[in-house]
């Protein structure tokens, strides 16, 4: 079977540990689940990501050199 989250076209995903996300959170004044979501079944998705963790996505991008966005992992 094909490891999908390998693929060149599917972005870098990283789960965010606490503190980070603290800052993230503080920075943008909002709170974990104000955050756009994400399915736990996601196959982009790391293996160790669990319901309630914050996965940072590094996207490529035309304007601004890479894109950096936030998703809460849901059920």
């Amino acid at each position: 079977m094909v490891d999908v989250s390998k693929h060149e076209l599917v972005p870098e995903h990283t789960l965010l540990e606490e503190d980070e996300l603290e800052e993230v959170l503080a920075e943008y004044d909002i709170d974990r689940t104000d955050l756009p979501k994400i399915k736990r079944t996601d196959p982009a998705l790391p293996d160790e990501a669990e319901v309630g963790d914050v996965v940072k996505i590094v996207r490529d991008s035309r304007t601004t050199d890479e894109a950096i966005v936030y998703r809460l992992v849901v059920e």
